[in-house]
């Protein structure tokens, strides 16, 4: 089993140049997770694989990390083949607020008789999630407002943070067995995300090695960091995974015939 991350988008809500953030865990060359579904990130996924997502996991709410669902309601609900079978996990926590963000209007059909979520399998989830005989964990994050916007593990292989202020008491625990670590940063921090000076200060030099950083605002910034001799993730750039640890996989047999 060969995996790797590849890159949607790497730029904050305002680097339309960059692509919104997102990003794919591939598996033998395949698409195995989305994470994230923006517009324009739904753009880039069905240029690239030429086919829609069959699962998706969302961080949080934001329409930069959302708004493709809309899109993907009406292509999937008026597909009978795909209709109810492509699967969204999501925080529990986020339930509320992704119904009242983007599921929640009056009349999703004009003619009526659907709901959005007819579309999905919504995968409620709190700890984590198996996926594929692949254990996520799902850890909250640091972005606006506590408990709205959640991080993905998959132990032993790679840590998306999402978007995200430091999370220094987090990734020891979460991020303790070499995985590469995907990590919001922009060259000057703000309220609800990392800059390089926040990374450098909270977190040790042995993770600091681990970094891939996105979800910064400019090519500019991007050479910048890299100035500071970081990693820096580029739009649609594939990064090689570690095999994940044997306690995140589960062996699934064939059916019996």
């Amino acid at each position: 089993m060969k995996l790797a991350l590849r890159f949607l988008g790497v730029g904050n809500a305002h680097a339309v140049e960059l692509g919104s953030s997102a990003a794919v865990i591939e598996r033998d060359g395949q698409p195995l997770l989305m994470i994230d579904c923006g517009p324009d990130a739904l753009t880039t996924y069905l240029d690239h694989y030429r086919s829609a997502p069959r699962a998706i996991y969302l961080t949080h709410a934001h329409m930069d990390h959302v708004g493709g669902l809309e899109r993907l309601f009406f292509s999937t609900y008026f597909d009978a083949s795909q209709r109810g079978h492509l699967r969204l996990y999501a925080h529990a926590a986020l339930l509320p607020i992704l119904q009242s963000r983007i599921a929640d209007y009056p009349q999703v059909l004009a003619e009526g008789g659907a709901n959005f979520w007819d579309a999905f399998q919504l995968i409620p989830l709190s700890r984590g999630f198996w996926h594929q005989g692949l254990w996520f964990d799902v850890f909250p994050t640091r972005h606006h407002a506590p408990m709205t916007s959640f991080g993905l593990a998959l132990r032993g292989s790679v840590v998306w943070t999402g978007d995200t202020r430091p999370i220094p008491e987090v990734l020891a625990a979460i991020a303790d067995a070499k995985e590469l670590v995907a990590h919001d940063c922009v060259l000057h921090g703000n309220p609800s995300h990392s800059g390089i000076d926040d990374i450098e200060r909270e977190y040790p030099d042995e993770l600091r090695q681990r970094l891939v950083l996105y979800h910064y605002a400019s090519l500019a910034e991007a050479a910048a960091l890299r100035l500071r001799g970081y990693r820096v993730a580029d739009r649609g750039q594939a990064m090689a995974l570690q095999a994940p640890h044997e306690s995140a996989c589960v062996r699934i047999e064939p059916a019996a015939s």
